[in-house]
């Protein structure tokens, strides 16, 4: 047994991005009577600080971080980056350590390991991490319990994209300040704006921009690596401009586990998210991922960690060469190795070359308090030789007391000032969040809480300067018209049509509408117009379903779809009939309009031509796949099998799909139109909605019924809504089965052998019950095995159920047979050969 392993009260709660760990260790948080939580960000730890207090009120809680201290006498609850907090936790009931993987990071690496190695609750500690961590948890504390938890919401390789096609709520994700500002500065002239949050901006400003994403108010984020550790976003989304960064040490390439991290930002909860790279344009170099890079992001499988960084927490004081003897000796532990030289050791070993810094640094006391010194972060990234500098100058006062007030108070107000643009800013901020750091020191400045305010209120108000700089440059829409230098899609310009019908391009006239037929400009004919004209033609669908939907409403009043009818409140006024495809009905103007001019009659039917066109946006999906099945190039068999889905609105069971016809070349083809082939169900997941379920209701495409919500778990019944399949007395939507099915097989996958186990955690979060779980994982081949019982006298929970899969059919296509009606395959088979 190692040494370490003090008690086996330790849960290892290990996996993925969106599994929700660290909701469930605020929530064990919450119900001890005391605990703590460290945590890798000052960012993280106010986060959660800001819910357990609204949940325990703020004189039980305290948030401890090296610039901040909010700790209220009494208080039960700790929030705390993993440097402030207690090395043996404190005392406390219960104590969790978050994103414990850390400790294989060479610059603070040690010090998660001493908390994973020491920090243990009274009655529970908690190890939040990635799954890679598992081999040391099991190496170092062999005792502990480890848990797997699966991730909410699938995560799919979207390939590379132009900027100019990036898809709304994405994240950008660039590793310098340089590239950070460029993209966000073509988002916005391509886009209209974008948040920037990067490691450099202070909590404060992080949070304001991240609310300008949150809030909609941009549909775009560009960030650093910074994005990757626990900040929680609406992203569905992330496209890399690099896979490579230089990591203080040397430019490298990511490791798949850093991508993963980052990536993993992508979906939220049961939102499903996509990663990619951004296509560099012509004459660029290609960013790729490697094919193993995207079954490793995408499977969550990566290598696992083979050591921890070490470094001693408890060195001795005798002498500064004793001090760094200690820390510079090794684990004599096989799992963990020395961690690298970091700044704190770097500035210390400097600081003991200078014979006026180490004068009179003789006892235990000078010696520890020097080391306190050279503990200060280097905010600044100035790097160990001017970072010592400044810790020098600050010992000449350290060493023999405290700083003085007026001292501390005049290099406050001289950063005091929101002047200056945004590097200027960047920097005042990281040298006041030095100075934060020294006013939380209990023994290092006089009047330290009048001083560690006035650190925090000009944080604060460099932040708000800062926050303020960013929008203005990044968000503000002052567009130029001469866009084309810099290689602008002219279809992301901004077209208007005011009610006049004039139509502007940014601002700039370019022609007007008669009727419905876009007139040019007689003026518009340099360069710079034909940009504009193009954008004007590229929004002309639009700019006419705008004017369509004034006149529509100035004529006929607000209209709505309902059984077949467009209707004016109770007023037909016109009828939806059987068209080429279900996705789009024909339309009838109703008897009663004949009465009007024919003139004005036309004008109003191709006014509710467009203003129709318009309310089947949801139906888009459907539409497209309609298109794609009269292409001749798509072959015979998949066009056989998008017409069935267009007949069957979207969803069809896989063994009436014909899929043994389909040739596997064929396959990324329905992968582009948006079709799914699931285990039991080949289905369009964009018609899995409440909007395109009850449209499709409302114009006669689809007869079934409706659940208004699309819940992923419902009430089974003798008539099951479009989208659902039975799971014994409950219904599932064909999706979210599907999500359970690949989870299933990703277990089977792991374990390596005909018996697995499978976790019903997820089913149980959509609100499936067990024995309809079993049901539907039976359908899909999976067999749980018969239950082990307990010997007579033993006491415990039952073993974990082992399950088998069998695969319940193959896509094949039947025999026919000489009579009765053709089977689903032969008739599939039949209509592939009729439209060959």
């Amino acid at each position: 047994m190692s040494a370490y392993d003090t008690d086996s009260r330790v849960r290892a709660v290990l996996g993925p991005t969106n599994t929700g760990k660290t909701h469930l260790a605020i929530e064990r948080l919450c119900g001890h009577s005391s605990g703590a939580i460290g945590f890798p960000l000052r960012l993280l730890a106010r986060e959660v600080y800001d819910k357990v207090r609204a949940l325990k009120g703020d004189k039980h809680v305290a948030l401890i971080t090296g610039e901040e201290r909010i700790e209220p006498e009494g208080a039960r609850y700790l929030l705390c980056t993993a440097e402030a907090m207690p090395r043996d936790g404190g005392g406390r009931a219960f104590v969790a350590l978050d994103e414990a993987q850390l400790a294989a990071d060479p610059e603070r690496g040690h010090v998660f390991t001493d908390r994973l190695l020491n920090a243990r609750g009274r009655e529970e500690t908690m190890l939040l991490g990635s799954a890679t961590l598992e081999p040391m948890v099991r190496a170092l504390v062999p005792r502990a319990q480890i848990e797997d938890r699966p991730r909410f919401s699938t995560l799919t390789h979207a390939g590379s994209t132009k900027l100019s096609r990036l898809p709304p709520r994405s994240a950008l994700v660039a590793f310098s300040a340089e590239q950070v500002y460029a993209m966000a500065e073509m988002l916005r002239r391509f886009r209209g704006g974008a948040a920037v949050v990067m490691g450099a901006l202070s909590p404060e400003t992080r949070n304001r921009q991240v609310e300008l994403f949150q809030s909609g108010e941009v549909d775009y984020i560009v960030a650093t690596d910074a994005i990757g550790m626990g900040l929680n976003l609406d992203v569905t989304h992330v496209a890399f401009a690099s896979l490579s960064k230089f990591d203080g040490r040397r430019q490298r390439r990511l490791t798949p586990a850093e991508m993963a991290q980052i990536a993993g930002r992508a979906g939220r909860h049961h939102q499903d998210g996509t990663f990619g790279t951004l296509s560099s344009g012509k004459g660029g170099g290609k960013t790729e991922f490697a094919e193993e890079e995207i079954y490793a992001i995408e499977e969550h499988r990566f290598a696992p960690l083979t050591h921890l960084f070490w470094r001693e927490a408890e060195p001795r004081f005798d002498t500064i060469a004793a001090l760094v003897a200690d820390l510079e000796a090794g684990p004599g532990v096989e799992s963990l190795v020395p961690a690298p030289e970091a700044i704190d050791l770097a500035v210390l070993k400097r600081l003991a070359e200078d014979p006026l810094v180490v004068a009179g640094v003789a006892t235990p006391g000078l010696v520890r308090r020097l080391w306190e010194a050279c503990q200060l972060p280097d905010f600044r990234q100035h790097g160990p030789d001017a970072h010592a500098r400044f810790v020098s100058r600050l010992w000449q006062d350290l060493r023999d007391g405290y700083l003085g007030a007026d001292y501390v108070a005049g290099r406050i107000a001289e950063l005091d000032r929101t002047q200056g643009d945004i590097d200027t800013l960047q920097g005042r901020i990281a040298a006041i969040r030095s100075w934060a750091y020294i006013c939380q020191r209990p023994d290092w400045v006089l009047a330290r809480d009048e001083m560690a305010a006035r650190a925090r209120a000009a944080e604060a108000r460099l932040s708000d300067a800062l926050h303020q700089r960013l929008t203005e440059r990044f968000v503000n829409r002052r567009t130029s018209i001469l866009m084309k230098t810099m290689g602008k899609d002219s279809a992301l310009l901004r077209v208007a049509l005011d009610e006049h019908g004039h139509v502007t391009v940014e601002g700039e006239p370019i022609g007007h509408l008669e009727g419905f037929r876009f007139v040019v400009d007689a003026l518009a004919g340099s360069e710079e117009r034909k940009l504009m004209l193009a954008a004007a033609e590229k929004h002309m669908p639009r700019l006419l379903a705008e004017k369509a939907q004034w006149l529509v409403a100035s004529e006929l009043g607000d209209l709505t779809i309902r059984s077949s009818k467009v209707m004016r409140g109770a007023q037909v006024v016109a009828t939806l009939e059987r068209g080429k495809s279900r996705a789009r009905p024909r339309l009838v103007l109703a008897k009663e309009l004949n009465v009007l001019e024919p003139v004005h009659r036309a004008r109003l039917a191709e006014a509710l031509e467009l203003w129709f066109d318009a309310a089947l946006a949801p139906l888009a999906p459907l539409r497209t796949i309609a298109v794609a099945a009269l292409d001749m190039t798509a072959g015979p068999e998949v066009r056989a099998l998008l017409l069935t889905l267009v007949d069957r609105a979207g969803t069809v069971p896989r063994e009436s799909a014909g899929l043994a016809v389909i040739p596997k070349e064929k396959r990324p083809l329905l992968r582009r139109l948006g079709v799914t082939i699931g285990a039991l169900d080949v289905f369009v997941p964009a018609l899995l909605k409440p909007g395109p379920r009850a449209l499709l209701k409302e114009i006669g495409a689809d007869a079934r019924p409706v659940h208004a919500a699309m819940d992923a778990v419902i009430a089974g019944g003798k008539a099951l809504p479009a989208g659902y399949r039975r799971a014994g007395n409950q219904a599932i939507r064909v999706d979210m089965g599907e999500k359970l099915f690949r989870v299933a097989h990703e277990a089977r996958t792991a374990a390596g052998a005909r018996s697995f186990r499978l976790d019903p955690a997820l089913a149980t979060s959509m609100g499936l019950a067990p024995d309809n779980f079993v049901r539907l994982m039976r359908d899909a081949g999976f067999r749980p095995g018969e239950p082990r019982k307990l010997q007579e006298g033993a006491l415990g929970p039952p073993a974990p159920v082992s399950w088998s899969w069998r695969a319940p059919r193959k896509d094949h296509t039947p025999a026919p047979r000489d009579s009765g009606p053709p089977p689903a395959g032969g008739a599939f088979a039949g209509l592939a050969h009729l439209l060959g």
